[in-house]
């Protein structure tokens, strides 16, 4: 199943990587069969031959060499086409479930009010849950457990892969340049008010590579730490504001998102 030209020429893809050459190609190829051209691969650092192998792909490469994810994801978002409308995030090792994009632009297209994000929820099979370590599944469970707290609003993953409105990523106005990228943006579309929807979506074992947080105890200390350091100064940040959030817009968010996949 493809995208329609007339959407997919408003979605730009930006896939962050680091090393990651023996999965690149495929990663690209997937999106193009889905009708998606318009995809930029930004190398963060890499030692091996990843910008070679995703502009032989027919990818638009863009350099940031110090690392960063949050880094990465700010470079590939500068100077995008006046067209483009949507930004799909993904990572380029293989991992995503890249089919269910289809479904959601669907989704996109049917929904009422209009949305501004969809997330995808790894941690909603058992099998993702089984692909993800100890260390990612505590994390994102504290994590989401704290947006709940101090937001209200209840997430179940902080994963990679996501669909946000040009508009809105625009509003949000992202500071981190780090691991804290994902949770910030889940917390300021919350404050925002957006019309987000979380969805189950596969997730294998990275095809390549080595990741860069979780593969490492120290990554993975260090990603944990700054997440939650992200979530702290958020929550002081609005705090300094004064602006409560309102229960009744969260529950009006949720109330209209559909249980795609039973949870196990």
């Amino acid at each position: 199943m493809s995208i329609p030209y007339s959407i997919a020429r408003s979605i730009c893809v930006l896939i962050p990587v680091r090393n990651e050459e023996d999965t690149i190609t495929a990663v690209i190829q997937s999106l193009q069969e889905l009708g998606l051209n318009t995809i930029r691969v930004v190398d963060n650092g890499s030692i091996d031959r990843s910008a070679d192998y995703a502009s032989q792909a027919g990818a638009e490469v863009f350099h940031e060499p110090i690392p960063g994810y949050g880094r990465a994801c700010w470079c590939g978002l500068q100077d995008l086409p006046a067209e483009i409308d949507w930004i799909l995030f993904c990572d380029g090792d293989g991992s995503d479930e890249l089919g269910v994009i289809p479904e959601w632009v669907t989704m996109l297209l049917d929904s009422r009010p209009s949305l501004d994000l969809i997330l995808g929820d790894r941690r909603a099979t058992v099998s993702g849950r089984a692909v993800m370590t100890p260390a990612q599944n505590f994390g994102n469970r504290l994590a989401t457990w704290m947006i709940r707290w101090g937001w209200g609003m209840r997430y179940h993953d902080l994963g990679p892969m996501r669909l946000i409105r040009r508009s809105a990523l625009e509003a949000i106005q992202m500071k981190d340049r780090g691991f804290g990228w994902t949770v910030e943006m889940q917390v300021r579309s919350v404050e925002l008010g957006l019309q987000i929807r979380e969805v189950p979506v596969g997730y294998r074992p990275r095809q390549g590579g080595r990741s860069k947080i979780s593969g490492t105890i120290i990554g993975s200390i260090r990603a944990g730490h700054i997440i939650l350091q992200t979530l702290g100064t958020l929550y002081l940040r609005r705090l300094l504001r004064r602006s409560p959030i309102s229960t009744e817009a969260i529950r009006s968010r949720q109330s209209d998102v559909p249980i795609l996949t039973k949870r196990s």
